[in-house]
């Protein structure tokens, strides 16, 4: 039983959330609608002051949806639109945190799933694609989900299949090369055994053709055979992400390394890559030095501390290091560098 007053408080506590949340949406909307590249710089800095002031669930959550429903549409958006509405969640990804890269990515990669698996008609399933493209160009996820998709598109291998393989090869083919040379080859000969399997199965034989072609373009880094293949334009965003990055973490040690099934089961199995950090030795970041560092400066300090730590039972090394870090240090600011090491 809820008391009356109590009730009347709960429900006036859930108006005033929902018209803060309200307000949000339409300021968080009102930067996406004027986003452009000369402007990017002042949007992305009002978005990270809205993340400093407001919860950061509830501006990621409002994020998602606005831009969401801005490129996912039944008609094919322009590339450039894409992907500077990419480059703002890549900008935010590095600035403020990881979680938002996360959220956006995980809503992105199931809408596209579910999409799949329905044989929708519209240009949905290619604007999904180009954002997951586009968020593998901005250094927010690693190529292992691309990977993940490309091979769940050759398991299928359908016409609707061949298009969104060519449409994603076009996009980040030869990032692709340039990041796993040895898993791009193996896709490539896995895609040449299904194609000629299925070879009696498709009406329209130049469309698998192509494919093959542009696969073997791709191995040959021949990029003139690609028709319509211009890497500029986010190589010219890729330099204004690196302006406008304050840390000098814009690369790769901020890349999301998740896989296709990690995402879709995310609800079950939980989201180990948004928490954890380089320093964890989590397998989201693909950082071999941080554990080696790691041991070596516990050792730095005296027996007694340690003994210390053993009986407050500090049982991981992580937890080792941070006590002894906090024990040890001079001051605040000491203690600050320290546990940023």
């Amino acid at each position: 039983y809820v008391p009356p007053q109590v009730r009347k408080a709960q429900d006036t506590l859930d108006d005033k959330k929902r018209e803060e949340l309200g307000r949000l949406k339409k300021m968080v909307n009102g930067l996406i609608n004027r986003l452009s590249e000369p402007n990017l710089s002042s949007i992305s800095g009002q978005m990270e002051e809205l993340y400093m002031t407001n919860s950061r669930k509830d501006m990621n959550e409002t994020l998602t949806d606005i831009l969401m429903n801005a490129c996912v549409t039944a008609v094919a958006m322009p590339a450039r639109l894409m992907m500077e509405h990419v480059l703002l969640v890549s900008i935010l990804h590095h600035n403020v945190g990881i979680e938002v890269g996360a959220h956006f990515l995980e809503a992105v990669v199931k809408k596209f799933d579910e999409l799949c698996k329905s044989d929708a008609e519209g240009k949905e399933c290619e604007n999904l694609l180009a954002l997951i493209a586009h968020l593998y160009n901005f250094h927010v996820v690693h190529s292992l989900l691309i990977f993940d998709i490309l091979k769940k598109l050759i398991s299928t291998f359908t016409e609707k299949e061949i298009e969104l393989i060519l449409f994603l090869l076009k996009n980040v083919g030869f990032s692709l090369r340039k990041d796993d040379a040895l898993a791009l080859k193996e896709l490539i000969t896995e895609a040449q055994r299904k194609a000629n399997t299925a070879e009696k199965k498709f009406q329209d034989q130049a469309r698998v053709r192509f494919m093959l072609e542009t696969m073997l373009a791709l191995r040959n880094n021949d990029m003139r055979k690609i028709p319509g293949y211009d890497p500029e334009p986010v190589e010219k965003l890729r330099k204004l992400q690196r302006s406008l990055v304050h840390s000098s973490g814009s690369g790769k040690e901020t890349q999301l390394r998740v896989s296709l099934e990690s995402l879709l089961s995310a609800d079950q199995v939980g989201r180990w890559w948004i928490i954890g950090s380089s320093w964890s030795g989590a397998p989201m970041i693909d950082d071999k030095t941080s554990k080696a560092q790691q041991k070596p400066r516990v050792g730095k300090v005296s027996s007694k501390i340690l003994e210390l730590a053993r009986k407050l039972r500090m049982n991981t090394d992580i937890r080792r290091s941070i006590f002894c870090v906090l024990m040890t240090s001079e001051d605040f600011l000491d203690a600050f560098e320290k546990l940023l090491k």
